[in-house]
């Protein structure tokens, strides 16, 4: 079939453009990539008919349930109990930058590399701060790590999952899971070893600006926790009880048998249902609880007859200047049976809080934990006068279930390596198993998926399927290959790496795949050569977006809480790229024979 240069020029013009806008980064990438396949469609390149098979793409189902997969991770208590031991990792810098770097690149080998970074940023801010460490020193590694442990497997990123498809279409046969390791392991030690003993130093001491969840300056929260049967803190002192947890806090005052005790002494002894009335923020709340077995007083349990009884939620909501409650107590207003809540916590701005929880007076700018069924407390909270501050995520007294989580996901791992499954129906099937299990709440599932990733990877696979069928690939890579003529293998290999890294910096990367790919494949053929170390070289060049804070999501979510500037990021992303394009040509070579 004939094709007219024509539609070369279209195709051509498209991606330029495509270029132009996510580097310009006004327009989300997601549109952007739309608006490529739209204009394909219109000029007749791209049939009507297949402009949204891109949606049914075994890389772009892989690339939901990994994301689903990541978020039962978290919820399951793992990352929690990960988090709680990094904390105890004393106070040097490089072994704070090297253990987190490790743990971040291990976690990005088998979840979505921002999911895994931002599940440990909050451990790394509060190390840093703890430690009196400019967080800068630390985010930006730990950014990087999460880029280099995904490229160790067929999953741990986008890329990865694309070229492995690449490979079915073209020899027949999927990469496997870990076909990516050999490489992407020596590759990823070499760069944690690099920015943990040298990179940090090479960033700026910055100074970090505030987050969302700034913005409202909560102070400690007031809050209550009885101590029933099986608690650790029975028969304990007052002295004892900091010896059980590393959390921070400040017990206020003791309440038994109806009369308050204040400031008790270091040897006051706990007895059954005492309520230690405690002040600390809500990550000391969640570690206290879950290191003594405490209760929150408030904590109660809702009639099992009731709708959604199963399915309760905790969030935080602060008290406006128009709310009715203000003024009230939660006794006064019956919150629990005229509203259905329960309150947990109270926490109020520069101001002591004497009273027992439920008889406090509420005042504007007060912060309030609540307790209610998952359908109905953001109305609830709405009515009442309160803002929600839903991005903080609280998720106390959570059931942890991390042996069925990690059972589930490795159950699905053994499927894909034994070829029982394609990775695609093993890790759906996965999500929808931990999603049943009750690991991850349904409402959950869809708010997990990144969904602006899953469009623009579902627009820019038939986009970059046209630029191999009107010949683009074919012309591009005719151009690579005359250089071939004069040039060693190790250099072509070389040339593809460095082009992909640069796409890599200003666009997606799996845009930047999807791109890549075909001329990789173009030129491996041309050259006589296998496709095979072409496509890891694209792999691992998709994966190096570490010059600019836009080429990746990871690098984009730090530069805010590490108050980094536009080119801070090349300062140690440069020479990292450097040592990656050393390291990673020969291993390449050795790993996939040309």
């Amino acid at each position: 079939m004939y094709l007219w240069p024509m539609d070369q020029s279209v195709v051509f013009a498209t991606l330029f453009l495509v270029l132009i806008l996510f580097a310009w980064g006004r327009i989300r990438h997601d549109a952007v990539a739309l608006l490529a396949l739209f204009i394909l469609v219109v000029a007749g390149i791209t049939p009507a008919e297949k402009a949204f098979e891109g949606f049914a793409h075994p890389a772009v189902i892989t690339v939901a349930a990994v994301l689903v997969i990541g978020k039962a991770l978290e919820y399951s208590g793992l990352i929690d109990l990960l988090g709680k031991w990094v904390m105890k990792i004393g106070k040097g810098l490089l072994l704070q930058i090297l253990t987190l770097s490790a743990i971040v690149a291990v976690a990005s080998a088998f979840m979505n590399n921002v999911g895994a970074l931002a599940i440990m940023m909050p451990v790394a801010i509060a190390l840093a701060r703890k430690s009196g460490h400019p967080p800068s020193y630390i985010l930006m590694p730990i950014a990087f790590a999460s880029l280099l442990g995904g490229m160790t497997t067929l999953i741990g990123t986008p890329p990865n999952i694309i070229i492995a498809t690449f490979r079915a279409d073209e020899a027949g046969e999927a990469f496997g899971m870990f076909d990516f390791t050999p490489v992407g392991v020596v590759l990823a030690l070499t760069g944690i070893l690099f920015i943990s003993f040298l990179g940090w130093r090479l960033i700026p001491k910055r100074a970090a600006s505030k987050s969302a969840g700034d913005l409202f300056d909560i102070d400690e929260y007031i809050t209550e926790l009885k101590i029933s049967r099986d608690d650790k803190v029975k028969g304990k002192t007052v002295a004892d009880l900091q010896e059980l947890t590393n959390a921070e806090f400040q017990l206020l005052g003791l309440v038994r048998d109806g009369k308050r005790i204040h400031a008790p002494g270091p040897e006051e002894t706990f007895k059954l249902n005492d309520i230690l009335i405690i002040e600390t923020d809500a990550e000391g709340l969640k570690s206290l609880m879950d290191d003594t077995g405490l209760k929150l007083v408030g904590d109660k349990k809702f009639r099992k007859d009731a709708e959604g009884s199963k399915q309760i939620k905790i969030t935080e909501a602060i008290v406006m200047a128009d709310s009715s409650i203000i003024g009230r107590s939660a006794a006064a207003l019956r919150m629990r049976s005229r509203y259905g809540i329960n309150l947990l916590a109270v926490a109020r701005k520069e101001q002591k809080i004497r009273r027992r929880l439920d008889h406090i007076i509420f005042r504007t700018g007060d912060v309030l934990l609540l307790q209610g069924r998952e359908h109905m407390i953001d109305e609830v909270v709405t009515n009442l006068g309160c803002l929600p501050l839903a991005q903080r995520g609280l998720r106390l007294g959570y059931e942890r279930r991390i042996p069925m989580a990690l059972g589930i996901f490795l159950a699905s791992i053994i499927l894909v390596v034994s070829g029982l499954l394609p990775v695609q129906i093993a890790f759906a099937m996965a999500a929808l198993t931990l999603v049943i299990s009750g690991v991850l709440p349904l409402k959950t599932v869809y708010q997990s998926i990144d969904w602006p990733v899953i469009v623009l990877l579902a627009a820019m696979i038939p986009v970059g399927t046209a630029l191999e069928t009107t010949g683009g690939a074919a012309l591009i890579a005719g151009q690579i290959l005359r250089a071939g003529e004069i040039l060693p293998a190790w250099a072509m290999l070389t040339i593809i790496l460095v082009v992909t890294m640069f796409l890599s910096d200003v666009i997606n990367n799996a845009a930047t795949v999807v791109l890549m790919a075909p001329i990789a494949i173009s030129v491996a053929n041309g050259l006589g050569y296998s496709i095979d170390p072409f496509l890891m070289a694209v792999a691992v060049g998709g994966s190096c977006a570490f010059l600019t804070p836009i080429g990746h999501q990871s690098n984009t979510l730090v530069m805010g809480p590490g108050g980094y500037k536009f080119t801070d990021y090349w300062r140690m992303g440069l020479p990292l790229e450097v040592i990656i394009v050393a390291i990673g040509t020969p291993m390449i070579m050795i790993a996939w024979p040309l």
